[in-house]
């Protein structure tokens, strides 16, 4: 029998579908004998105890710098890709509230404050708003500055539809300071990898609370107010616990340390292939698979 990866990562068996890791169950392919090899393999396929996930492809994913993470959108969203921005908003957004149950469960968890900026990633947040919802949670959505797309208010009315309540809009913070004093979990979806600094009103002071409040923290795609390309290059920038990425991983976030999930499971193959991408492979029917941490994914490249 031939093994094709030069190393894997062994992890015991999770029947909910969601990578987990276990870095101390890490081995080196190379260093055990063919004989071990395939006797570990055959091993592992008769009892189903563990998994093994190959690292060749995370070990190459690519990090996106935002014009090409820009290019991909809209080569999804053009002719030949032939995705809605409704479409792959539903899908990221679904991601993004897979995400954070998966880290969060409900029990201990269940009033999640959404906080959604004016643009798709607020969008990204409310369909999340809308499923974690349906997942049991119970969400509070804070969006000080709706966006005016048709987009944006059919996505809020299904919410309201659903009876999640949305704080009124204003630039005063006192109406977030009590949410935030109500709240488990935060799922970050203000800034996206279209962001440019500075951060602005009412934005600015509302950062700093969200980063002092003690609550964890879930960001969609890149940590608010952090720089696509850069990482966090400003002292407002908020520092999540959880990051979901979605279609692939953006430069700015590479050296990103808390849980690192990637989401977004709708690039097809030939575009990947196209834009080398080498994303990992998703576990059963998740939407979501979980990367290694920063000091265990070096090998990845840069486009």
């Amino acid at each position: 029998m031939r093994l094709l990866m030069s190393r894997v990562w062994i992890r015991p068996y999770n029947p909910s579908g969601v990578v987990v890791r276990t870095p101390h169950y890490w081995a080196c392919a190379n260093s055990c004998s063919a004989t071990y090899k395939c006797s570990l393999i055959t091993h592992l396929a008769k009892h189903n105890t563990v998994e093994l996930c190959t690292l060749s492809r995370m070990a190459a994913m690519r990090y996106l710098n935002s014009k090409l993470a820009q290019q991909i959108d809209e080569e999804l969203m053009s002719a030949a890709g032939a995705f809605s921005l409704d479409q792959l908003m539903e899908l990221a957004g679904l991601a993004c509230a897979q995400a954070l149950a998966a880290v969060y469960n409900k029990e201990k968890y269940p009033r999640v404050l959404v906080c959604c900026g004016p643009g798709n990633q607020g969008g990204d947040g409310l369909v999340a708003a809308r499923h974690l919802g349906m997942f049991g949670y119970k969400p509070t959505i804070w969006m000080p500055k709706p966006g005016s797309k048709d987009i944006y208010k059919r996505l809020q009315q299904q919410c309201t539809n659903m009876r999640i309540p949305t704080l009124e809009p204003s630039q005063d913070t006192q109406s977030l300071r009590s949410a935030l004093s109500s709240s488990d979990v935060i799922l970050d979806a203000i800034f996206g990898f279209s962001f440019k600094p500075p951060v602005r009103a009412p934005f600015d002071a509302a950062l700093p609370l969200i980063a002092q409040s003690g609550l964890p923290i879930v960001s969609v795609d890149v940590p608010s107010g952090w720089n696509v390309d850069e990482g966090k290059v400003d002292d407002i920038a908020l520092d999540p616990d959880v990051l979901i990425s979605l279609t692939a991983p953006k430069e700015g976030v590479r050296q990103f340390k808390g849980r690192h999930f990637l989401g977004g499971r709708f690039v097809p193959r030939p575009l990947e292939e196209k834009f080398q991408l080498n994303l990992p492979e998703y576990p059963g029917v998740s939407q979501i698979v979980e990367l290694p941490r920063a000091d265990e994914s070096s090998d990845s490249q840069k486009l």
